[in-house]
């Protein structure tokens, strides 16, 4: 990529344009990892500058955006390693739509409480892979490479993540029927 070339070469316009392209993308992404706001725009304000610093190194053995959600995940893991903080349990998400009965507005808030909550307790391994795959659409092999992991290990994490949230989504669905 272009900007990646610019930004080896300390170009500060680039990289505010590459910052600005990825700053939501990896909000979205860290959000699946923690809840708290503070530490999500740090790991990404580490993430960037490590990019900024590192840009000479990319290799283009991988899509850029691959590069830099690995180096986000790496932050993320020595974030998690580092912090005594507890995670926010913020679920703040609105319906906009304004001509759905109450009655449902309750129903599909509490149904994505109650996904969000399924997947915030996933562990962190299991919890990445699912975002990645459903939020950020890449796939196994782009994955393993983010992680440095086999795609096989990848593929046994979405199996394990898949049966913990379809045994507790069908277990609270069952206590609420």
């Amino acid at each position: 990529m272009e900007l990646i070339q610019l930004i080896s070469r300390a170009d500060r316009s680039a990289f505010e344009v590459l910052y600005r392209a990825y700053f939501q993308r990896l909000s979205r992404f860290l959000s699946s990892a923690f809840h708290n706001s503070r530490l999500i725009e740090e790991v990404i304000n580490e993430t960037m500058f490590v990019v900024w610093q590192k840009a000479d190194t990319y290799n283009h053995a991988s899509k850029v955006s691959t590069w830099i959600f690995a180096i986000a995940y790496r932050q993320a893991l020595k974030a998690i390693n580092q912090s005594d903080e507890p995670v926010d349990n913020e679920v703040g998400q609105e319906l906009d739509n304004e001509e759905n009965e109450p009655e449902q507005q309750l129903s599909r808030l509490q149904l994505g409480q109650l996904i969000q909550g399924a997947l915030k307790s996933l562990p962190f391994e299991q919890r990445i892979v699912v975002s990645l795959t459903y939020f950020h659409d890449m796939g196994y092999q782009e994955i393993a490479e983010m992680i440095n992991c086999p795609v096989n290990t990848v593929k046994t994490r979405m199996f394990h993540a898949r049966l913990k949230l379809k045994n507790m989504l069908s277990l609270h669905m069952g206590v609420t029927e």
